[in-house]
């Protein structure tokens, strides 16, 4: 497959904006910028950032032992999903598939950008229908969704499932890697290189504790990281973001210590649920959440809030009737949570 095919031909056409800090690249150091318009008076953020985000890139490449080259930054994952869409489909021609339970916004993004949508419902254990969704997917099926580990069932997808529709999907498969910090399987992303259809999606939001800073990654092949990067807004990642991404990707031991602490925390909030009456079931987790089935989920929601604790009803979404997710949170959350719990009747 030539994966630049699939790309929309006004795409490849496309000569991108080229900003004043992309046009200078030399070392700032003792220069004087009058380039882009900037107010001179220095404040920390007066000037435009580096729109490559050339020092958060490298130390995310160290982390994960990827090319730089491999790598694109987002606004939030979701800024990041929203090109792969603009990259590669037409809209009012082409089409995405889903499979529900999944994360709300690929959907939403296919509406505002005119993408039909196909959808092919998880299993009952919450795994892809391989044959049924190479049965629906056509030759204008340009995008495929995998949410591994899935939001909101909590699990991970099959390697022999994923690794059929990497090579039967005439597509590209898009792997949202959100929650992959908590999973014992290793990211889709050290096997880039046998796939040319694949893009990674991961996130600071949830395992590094920076989901207020909104910078979500993506990667890809660098001809897509290319399409990718010449569609993207100038300076889609502010300052304030890159430099607080810097410090927290500096500081990896403590992200890895609350990496463990949630795990912990995981097992032990499976355990406790079990001991609630009106629990019938608790899904396997791969995520910082558990997913758990009870007897009335919009009762139990409604009662919860009354009671100061805010969870997620995910009893509408398919397959997941009601079920409510409840994110693991510190210790001290955690039994408070179960307290309220085993003390509704």
């Amino acid at each position: 497959m030539n994966v630049l095919d699939l790309i929309r031909p006004s795409i490849r056409a496309l000569k991108p904006y080229s900003s004043a800090r992309d046009e200078f690249k030399g070392v700032p150091k003792d220069m004087v910028f009058l380039d882009a318009n900037e107010n001179p008076f220095e404040n920390g953020v007066n000037r435009y950032p580096d729109p490559q985000q050339s020092t958060v890139k490298g130390l995310l490449s160290s982390l994960k032992n990827i090319p730089v080259e491999n790598v694109l930054l987002g606004n939030g994952s979701d800024e990041v999903l929203d090109l792969i869409y603009r990259a590669f489909c037409e809209p009012n021609i082409d089409n995405i598939i889903t499979l529900p339970p999944t994360y709300g916004m690929y959907s939403v993004l296919a509406n505002i950008n005119a993408i039909a949508i196909k959808t092919v419902q998880l299993t009952e254990d919450f795994q892809p229908q391989v044959d049924k969704i190479l049965e629906v997917a056509d030759n204008n099926s340009k995008l495929l969704f995998l949410c591994s580990p899935n939001n909101p069932t909590g699990n991970s997808f099959s390697e022999a499932s994923i690794e059929r529709l990497l090579k039967e999907f005439k597509g590209v498969v898009v792997i949202d890697e959100a929650y992959i910090d908590f999973a014992e399987n290793p990211s889709w992303i050290g096997r880039l290189n046998e796939y040319p259809n694949l893009i990674v999606t991961q996130t600071l939001s949830k395992a590094y504790g920076m989901a207020g800073i909104r910078l979500g990654i993506c990667f890809a092949s660098k001809e897509i990281i290319q399409v990718l990067n010449n569609i993207k807004p100038p300076y889609n990642v502010n300052e304030l973001t890159q430099q607080r991404a810097i410090e927290q990707l500096k500081n990896i031991s403590e992200v890895q210590k609350q990496i463990r602490s949630i795990l912990e925390e995981r097992a032990s909030l499976i355990e406790k649920l079990k001991e609630v009456s009106f629990v019938s079931e608790i899904f396997p987790s791969d995520a910082n959440f558990v997913l758990a089935k009870v007897d009335d989920a919009t009762k139990r929601y409604d009662e919860l809030i009354e009671k100061g604790i805010v969870i997620r009803n995910r009893t509408t979404q398919p397959g997941c009737e009601n079920c409510l997710r409840f994110t693991v949170g510190t210790q001290i959350e955690n039994r408070t949570l179960i307290k309220v719990l085993k003390e509704l009747i």
